[in-house]
């Protein structure tokens, strides 16, 4: 064989062999990959994500390998991996070429689309070429596209795609479905209804159809067809469904007028999420109100909570009409109110607005005053055919509402609107509630206002009465005078409620002007012309009996006093003294020495003890029993030493001893009231007897030593001194002020120990009181006050008290009102010092010791109303402050039977307030509806009753009311910031908790 035939022999074996070995290769790889696709048809992808991968890495064949990339990434989307995308990706880019790339995508599409997730499985219908897929294919395509679409809310979209299929064998039914649906929700309801009848047959949509073909018929204003409808599926439907369709029904009931058969289904809806919003509730409970089941109707108005549009002023109007039906005024008002302020509908606002006016005069408004309400609605509508009407309730209103500062505000400063009669009626009741305040200049320039309009002759003869009193009060008592004798002349007075006291009121001025004939007549024709035996009635025989008294009438004198204490006078200690004193006018003497011993027997703590003390003394004295009046004399001394009748008693005691022949027993006094005493009368006096008893003694010396000692006497400059005071006294004495407060520092400049320099200090100290700077009254009070005892001790006390409390120094206010309590001799000085060491003690806070002399004051049977009610306040007002509310409870319940003004307003918020802590909201309403009407112009306590009233309805389940008024105080009560807090914090709780089941309320988002 030759070596080119051996050498293609060898070739030619080499091939064959090399053949065979990639044969073989191919085979297995084949083997592999058709089992990895059998793999793929069974779902067991990662298997068959394995295996493709295996082939993939050992394969040549571009085909294959790229098929494999295929199956890996197919693979790789059915088992959810992370890089499915990008596998599938990367076989696109890696083999443009194969036959795969569209079935890749069409796959990866259909297969993201058949579990839900159409927004991946759009991205992969987008990459698919259309072209190329097979007719067989193109309807699914189109059909899923347009599923896709529509599940992502893109309807133009889906519409294309669904549009295409609408006449598909396969297809056909759900396409029109879905398009008949995009129809309905772009409120293409006759489109859409078109649609949905093509498809009423397909079992598949029979229950949705229902649904829509009678919401659709609702929109459409075909209302009986949509109850049809709706009631076709109603008992087969999901509860989901049938909540759905009975809003529909009812609903469309409602549209009808058929407002019975309406309620059921209105009543079975769930509400959106759970939760109904404004309109749900107006329409179930408009439709209670036209079946007037007005409790009902409310229980469903009063839910709508935040409403601003048509749909809650129209409700508002009706739950305020709903009120109304059951009586419940309050209520009422606060909804018109509501309904009033909204301008939806004219006629609604102005209806509701004449209401809320109407209901503002019948019950009271804390919001404004009843005078403005009539006078804004008059003002907004001139033309309404209520008008005249509302002018009568307008005049009333003034009083009514009791906000008589605001009306009268109101009357003189509308020009527009005058009314002569209102303005004295309110002007005359503006006077006595600044009376009742204590404020008598300002009444009198109310009632003077009220006397220049005279159209009631009543109210002319009540304002002409009061200005009287006011005077009166201010001690200007000429005036009074004449006013009292003016009011008794008119011919009206005998009618008004004022008459039965103003003989009495007349008599107590003449008395205070000491014209006692005149006292003495009027105080026996009232006496004469009353039936009471009243406090009044017991007051009126004691001064009678001090009238003739102090006229030498003292049998008639005694016999008033008896009559006095008969009734039980509460000055039956005065009462005694005065008949004991009057014995001995009239030569019986026994009798006012019996008279004065059971008086200092029985009345061991009256103030007229050492009154009674030191006039039986000199009785005894005087009747030569000097023993009995020794004894006596020093009775008064050791048992009274605070006693202003210390220094006179000891020196009567001195001159019995002196006129005795005990000299010496004489001086040790005369020089003890020198020394105790120094700068009183009584002091001086005592220097000047003790002076005689050492020059007859010839101890001359010894009383020049002994006078050096007193810095208050000067002697070689005692006529200086006399006559430097003189000079200051007379221009005091005649009122002229600036040169009386000269010449008295001038005094103390030149004597400041001189022997007048007492009274100098005192009449300085009052003059500088009457003056616009009180503080410079206050050293030389307090001169005064830091001698012992004397004549002036107990009036400079009550001053410089005064000054203090003035000026809000409560500390130093209460250091000389408790020397002042204790020293006083005049009833009155010890009640000013109790009632304002009380106040003092509140203001510093010290609670217990408030209460403990407001407790002190109420023991006090002369005290009159006024200052009653102020003790039961600090009371209650203390007990609030510390927690004890039982207490407080029982003191306001005592302040509402007789305080008036601001008082009486704060007694009857505690009163809602205490009857709220109970639970007893309804009771708590009505306290809180009398605050409104009657203290009105009280705006904090109406603030805060208002408050209350929200907690209270609340409580009772009446959320609009609550939420509105606390709205209300919000908006109206500025001024009052505290409440105002306390108003937002229970309207954003309220709030959050309605939230919960109405979809329409906006909570508090901090």
């Amino acid at each position: 064989m030759s070596k080119s035939l051996v050498l293609f022999a060898l070739l030619l074996c080499l091939s064959v062999t090399s053949f065979s070995q990639q044969t073989a290769t191919h085979t297995n790889a084949l083997v592999d990959y058709n089992k990895a696709v059998e793999l793929y048809n069974n779902n067991q992808f990662l298997a068959a994500q394995s295996l493709f991968a295996k082939v993939k890495g050992n394969t040549s064949e571009i085909t294959i390998e790229g098929d494999c990339a295929y199956y890996i990434a197919n693979c790789a989307v059915r088992l959810n991996q992370q890089d499915a995308d990008q596998l599938m990706e990367e076989f696109v880019e890696e083999y443009p070429t194969s036959i795969k790339r569209n079935d890749a995508y069409i796959n990866v599409a259909n297969y993201y689309f058949e579990n839900g997730k159409y927004s991946y499985a759009r991205k992969w219908y987008d990459k698919v070429d259309e072209a190329s897929l097979p007719r067989s294919e193109r309807e699914k395509f189109y059909f899923n596209n347009g599923y896709a679409y529509f599940k992502n809310k893109r309807y133009e979209e889906a519409k294309k795609y669904f549009n295409r299929v609408n006449t598909s064998e396969t297809y056909g039914s759900q396409a029109k479905y879905y398009l008949g649906f995009i129809a309905y929700e772009g409120d293409n309801y006759t489109e859409a209804n078109t649609l949905f009848e093509e498809v009423k047959g397909d079992e598949r949509y029979n229950e949705g159809l229902s649904y829509y073909q009678a919401d659709m018929n609702f929109k459409l204003g075909k209302f009986q067809k949509a109850i049809d409808l709706g009631k076709e599926q109603f008992d087969t439907s999901s509860p989901m469904e049938k909540s759905e369709l009975s809003k529909i029904i009812g609903e469309s009931y409602f549209n009808l007028g058929q407002y019975a058969e309406a309620i059921p289904y209105l009543r079975e809806y769930k509400g959106k999420r759970g939760r109904w919003n404004n309109t749900d509730y107006y329409q179930l409970g408009y439709a209670y109100y036209k079946q007037g089941d007005y409790q009902s109707a409310i229980g469903e108005f009063n839910k709508i909570i935040d409403g601003n549009d048509a749909v809650a002023q129209n409700a508002y109007y009706h739950l305020a009409e709903s009120y109304l039906e059951l009586d419940q005024k309050q209520q009422a008002l606060n909804a018109f109110k509501n309904a009033s302020e909204m301008d939806f509908s004219a006629e609604i606002q102005e209806d509701a607005y004449l209401n809320y006016a109407k209901l503002s005069y019948e019950i009271g408004n804390s919001y404004q005053s009843t005078p403005q309400i009539l006078l804004g609605f008059m003002e907004t509508y001139p033309k309404n055919p209520n008008n005249d009407a509302l002018k009568d309730l307008l005049i009333d209103s003034y009083i009514t509402s009791k906000n008589y500062k605001g009306a009268m505000e109101l009357l003189e400063n509308n020009k527009n609107f005058e009314n002569k009669l209102a303005y004295q009626k309110v002007a005359f009741y503006r006077g006595v509630e600044l009376y009742s305040q204590g404020n008598y200049s300002e009444a009198i320039a109310m009632f003077n206002k009220s006397l220049k309009e005279p159209r009631d002759t009543t109210f002319t003869a009540r304002a002409t009465y009061w200005k009287a009193e006011s005077g009166f009060q201010l001690n200007n008592f000429e005036e009074a005078l004449i006013g009292y004798k003016q009011f008794m002349q008119l011919p009206s007075a005998s009618q008004t409620p004022e008459w039965e006291n103003s003989t009495y009121n007349l008599a107590y001025n003449e008395f205070k002007l000491k014209k006692y004939p005149e006292a003495i007549t009027h105080f026996k024709g009232y006496l004469e012309n009353t039936t009471s035996n009243g406090a009044r009635v017991k007051d009126a025989y004691v001064r009678l009996g001090d009238s003739y008294f102090v006229t030498s009438q003292y049998w008639p004198a005694m016999e008033n006093y008896n009559k006095a204490l008969e009734l039980g006078t509460p000055d039956k200690d005065y009462a005694s003294f005065q008949k004991a004193i009057s014995y001995g006018f009239v030569d019986r003497t026994p009798q006012k020495i019996e008279g004065l011993q059971d008086f200092v027997n029985q009345f061991t703590n009256s103030i007229y003890r050492d009154d009674a003390l030191y006039e039986l003394g000199n009785t005894y004295l005087g009747q030569e029993q000097t023993a009995e009046a020794l004894r006596t004399y020093d009775k008064l001394i050791s048992q009274m030493p605070k006693s202003s009748y210390v220094a006179k008693t000891l020196m009567k005691k001195a001159l019995v001893f002196d006129n005795s022949g005990k000299s010496n027993e004489a001086l040790n006094i005369f020089k003890r009231v020198a020394r105790d005493f120094p700068s009183t009368p009584e002091a001086l006096q005592a220097v000047t007897s003790a002076k005689l008893i050492y020059i007859d003694q010839g101890r001359v010396n010894e009383y020049a030593k002994w006078i050096q000692g007193l810095d208050y006497v000067q002697v070689e400059d005692a006529e200086l001194d006399d006559a430097t005071y003189k000079a200051a006294e007379q221009p005091y004495l005649e009122n002229n002020t600036g040169q009386a407060i000269t010449r008295f520092e001038n005094y103390l400049q030149q004597f400041p120990n001189g022997q007048h320099a007492l009274q100098a200090h005192f009449y300085l100290g009052q003059l500088y009181f009457t003056e616009v700077n009180k503080t410079k009254a206050i050293p030389h009070f307090e001169f005064v006050v830091s001698k012992e005892r004397n004549e002036f001790t107990e009036q400079a006390l009550a001053r410089i008290s005064e000054v203090y409390l003035g000026q809000k120094d409560y500390n130093n206010a209460l250091t000389y009102l408790a020397r002042l309590e204790t020293e006083a001799d005049f009833p009155q000085n010890i009640i000013f010092a109790q009632t304002n060491s009380m106040k003092a003690s509140y203001e510093l806070q010290q609670y217990a010791q408030a209460v403990t002399y407001a407790e002190k004051v109420l023991k006090n049977e002369k005290i009159d109303n006024t200052i009653k009610s102020d003790a039961q306040i600090i009371i209650a007002r203390s007990a609030i402050k510390t927690g004890d509310e039982d207490k407080a409870k029982t003191a306001y319940a005592e302040v509402s039977k007789i305080a008036t003004g601001a008082l009486a307003a704060e007694a009857l918020y505690y009163d809602a307030y205490f009857k709220n802590k109970a639970q007893q909201y309804e009771a708590s309403n009505v306290s809180v509806q009398a605050l409104a009407k009657d203290y009105s112009g009280y705006k904090e306590f109406g603030a805060k009753g208002l408050v209350l009233m929200a907690k209270n309805f609340y409580a009772l389940g009446d959320a609009y009311q609550a939420t509105y008024i606390l709205e209300s105080v919000i908006q109206n009560f500025t001024d009052y910031p505290e409440i105002v807090n306390e108003a937002k914090a229970e309207l954003s709780l309220i709030k959050n908790t309605e939230a919960k089941t109405n979809a329409s309320v906006e909570t508090d988002k901090n």
